[in-house]
């Protein structure tokens, strides 16, 4: 009889497994069925051997031609949803912006934040420094008339720069650099350096470093295996440079606090300083606004407000020395138009090639291929596939900014891409350089007025050639891969028009 319940209790036990293996397989084939579709990983390695990591964009890009718009791919043990195309990136961050609105913090964003700051936190604390953020750049002037005196004197301070090499070749990096920076400088710390300045010199190189190293192949593979970390020279460099300019900021925020009025606010660390002592004194807990989320939010807005003009700056001299032909009309249109004067924002709608010109730039230079990562905040079903949440996103604004739907020709500069047929700018949707939705960049109008004022400025003052001995089409467009995209170390000849 014992036996007999032994055996019955035994096979039913099996019955039971059997029935709840069979519905876990059928669930689990269900739900694989609806996820977003990809290349079959390796153990261990996922798809790491199928991409180039030194150009990740374009081998994603390459896949999406594959597998769709929506496709998963694993690098390492990551699992990854990439969004290829203009229409389904808009869908994401703009349509489904809760749900692809926070932000993937790699190790590598980790190590450099704790989750502090803006550009690499979530939350209740990101929401209130971005809010802070806009609120405090928008009251120094972006978009108004103290930010353009800030960025026409920065204008003037550059084109003097370029002056002094006689229209000879050189390399305009770092000089470019430190214009972007003073920008910047102004908003974040009320002062502007001076460009032989050592300690600025350093802080904006350090920067640039930081940026670069971001992007590089061993950090990528940092970010799959993080215990690798302190065995490699590259995550070694790029913590010390981040640690020294964290330091120097930190210097920079005690002689403004010592100084500090609250009656008479003169940039964002003010702004900051006196929002917390007026919630001290309110004896108000828990509060965001403490020594952390001051760094890192000035560290944040300091490198990617200075490395994202800059750059851009660069590509756009990059082509005018590439196509002679379109840096005639753009200052032939100067010249029309506004004649030896300083340009002004407001001329920007009676320049309508030169602003094309700008924009075709930044499409064509897609300095940051793959936006910063995003994360799933909640599950979500996404043209018709099921995403985790916690699911990194990738939104490739490569396959954005190139889409041959929304391009008529988006390998090729072509300022007509922004003009109709009269010759007057229009606006393309699916440009978007800044990203899009809850992430898009918070300095974006100040960007716009920079970039503006900035190319314009030197473009009314100079002819851009290649170096003697290289002609145009020897300049070669392909660019240094970081975690941005910079344009390749050419040296250029800034001929005086004037």
């Amino acid at each position: 009889m014992l036996e007999f319940l032994f055996q019955s209790t035994t096979l039913g036990a099996i019955v039971v497994l059997l029935v709840l293996h069979l519905f876990y397989s059928s669930f689990s084939s269900q739900e694989k069925k609806t996820e977003p579709p990809g290349p079959k990983p390796l153990p261990l390695l996922g798809n790491l051997l199928q991409v180039d990591l030194k150009r990740l964009d374009n081998s994603l890009f390459d896949l999406s031609k594959k597998y769709g718009p929506v496709f998963t791919i694993y690098l390492g043990l990551q699992k990854v949803v990439v969004l290829a195309g203009y229409r389904t990136v808009k869908q994401a961050l703009v349509n489904h912006a809760e749900e692809f609105g926070d932000r993937a913090v790699t190790p590598i964003f980790y190590d450099f934040n704790k989750g502090h700051g803006i550009l690499f936190s979530n939350g209740d604390s990101w929401k209130e420094m971005r809010r802070f953020a806009l609120t405090t750049i928008k009251d120094f002037g972006m978009g108004k008339r103290i930010s353009e005196g800030i960025i026409i004197e920065e204008c003037r301070c550059l084109t003097e720069e370029f002056k002094q090499y006689e229209g000879k070749a050189f390399d305009n990096t770092q000089a470019i650099c430190y214009a972007a920076s003073n920008i910047m400088s102004a908003i974040m710390f009320g002062k502007r350096f001076e460009y032989k300045d050592p300690v600025f010199q350093a802080m904006v190189e350090k920067d640039h470093e930081t940026i670069r190293l971001t992007g590089s192949a061993p950090i990528l593979i940092y970010n799959l295996f993080p215990c690798l970390g302190h065995f490699l020279k590259t995550w070694r460099d790029l913590m010390k440079n981040v640690e020294e300019n964290r330091e120097d900021t930190k210097i920079i925020i005690a002689d403004l606090k010592e100084t500090l009025n609250p009656e008479m606010c003169r940039c964002f660390v003010d702004a900051f300083l006196t929002r917390k002592l007026n919630l001290e004194e309110s004896e108000i807990k828990d509060s965001h606004y403490h020594d952390d989320n001051l760094v890192n939010s000035v560290t944040n807005l300091f490198a990617a407000g200075t490395d994202t003009t800059a750059n851009t700056l660069q590509w756009c001299l990059v082509f005018m020395a590439k196509y002679p032909y379109i840096q005639d009309q753009v200052q032939e249109e100067l010249t029309r138009v506004v004649g030896s004067r300083q340009v002004r924002v407001e001329d920007r709608k009676n320049l309508p090639y030169t602003d094309a010109v700008i924009h075709e730039s930044q499409r064509l230079a897609n300095i940051v291929p793959m936006a910063v990562p995003h994360k799933i905040s909640r599950d979500v079903t996404f043209q018709g596939y099921f995403i985790k949440e916690g699911t990194t996103v990738f939104p490739l604004l490569t396959s954005v900014l190139y889409d041959e739907s929304e391009w008529e020709t988006p390998h090729t500069f072509n300022p007509s891409h922004f003009l109709d047929e009269e010759g007057k700018f229009v606006r393309r949707d699916a440009f978007m350089p800044f990203s899009a939705g809850r992430r898009v960049c918070l300095g974006l109008s100040l960007a716009r007025m920079e970039l503006f004022l900035f190319f314009t400025s030197l473009l009314q003052r100079f002819r851009f050639t290649p170096p003697p001995g290289v002609s145009e089409d020897e300049l070669d467009l392909t660019p240094v891969v970081g975690f941005t995209l910079s344009p390749p170390a050419y040296e250029l000849c800034a001929v005086s028009r004037q």
